[in-house]
């Protein structure tokens, strides 16, 4: 292969284990899609756009399912740029003792998968191209020893193409749920993924909107840092609920920038796990509706 070499280890050949095992091939060469295994929900977190706080977002929607009761893991898909175990104050690396791989765990419980794990310098990048990624990503839910989870978030990298379409086509997604900010970049960005998910047939569970806005420290006034919201609007034309609009928190920032986001909890985040939760009840009762 020509071009730079990898600074990380690329995913190892060994033997698939997991949820489902590496991705089969069906008829004329097509990707077919794994088991699901002990996983009754796999959700993706997906935003089409970098620096809009998708990980964020997914971190603390997880983290709001597992304080109501639900058990959880999050599969960092996002390889060249990989966000949670910065937000959770995790290191590496991943072992594997013969049973595949086994997760990280946050001081919380969290199971947690990362290329993250897989440098030993946080400033390290991860120079691969994209069939090197597509594979690590498949491996970090085929290989992962996940166990049985209520809810599975992938936190999904930027853009439309190679890695997103195999996420897409080898995981056996649930539902996916689209992060955007109030500027109307964000909202067209996030209709180019919002489109490739229905596609390619993933449901769409709804729209959180973050940094929608600030309180003044004075008065408590909401104040639009980045201009009037679109989120509804959106919602309207796709057929699907908002399920949140998040604040621009210091305390976010300055716990993920700690490695404490777990600590984090706000009526808003609150809010947005219940609706998260009634999104995936009608999405579930319509397929079931549906067989």
């Amino acid at each position: 292969m020509s071009g730079p070499e990898p600074t990380a280890a690329p995913p190892h050949g060994g033997h698939a284990h997991g949820p489902g095992g590496a991705p089969g091939r069906g008829p004329r060469g097509m990707l077919q899609r794994m088991d699901k295994g002990g996983l009754a929900h796999v959700i993706a977190v997906g935003s089409g756009k970098g620096g809009v706080g998708k990980s964020s977002v997914a971190t603390l929607l997880a983290l709001e399912l597992q304080r109501r009761g639900r058990t959880v893991g999050i599969l960092d898909a996002d390889i060249t740029g990989p966000s949670v175990p910065k937000l959770l104050g995790m290191t590496g690396p991943l072992v594997d003792r013969g049973e595949g791989i086994e997760p990280a765990t946050s001081r919380g419980g969290i199971p947690v998968v990362s290329s993250q794990f897989m440098v030993e310098d946080e400033k390290t990048p991860v120079i691969w191209r994209g069939p090197l990624v597509t594979r690590l990503i498949t491996q970090f839910y085929g290989s992962v020893q996940w166990g049985k989870l209520d809810y599975l978030f992938i936190d999904m990298p930027p853009g439309t193409s190679d890695v997103p379409l195999t996420v897409f086509q080898t995981i056996p997604i649930d539902g996916m749920v689209f992060v955007l900010t109030p500027q109307d970049l964000a909202a067209l960005i996030v209709k180019k993924a919002m489109n490739m998910a229905r596609d390619l047939h993933v449901p769409l569970l709804g729209l959180v909107e973050n940094m929608a806005w600030v309180a003044c420290p004075h008065c408590g006034e909401r104040i639009e840092l980045f201009g009037p919201s679109r989120v509804a609007r959106i919602a309207e034309e796709y057929g699907i609920p908002v399920l949140g609009r998040l604040p621009v928190a210091p305390a976010v920032s300055a716990l993920g920038d700690a490695g404490r986001l777990e600590e984090h909890t706000s009526p808003e985040v609150s809010e947005l796990g219940a609706a998260f939760e009634r999104a995936v009840a009608e999405v579930t009762k319509g397929s079931m509706t549906v067989l």
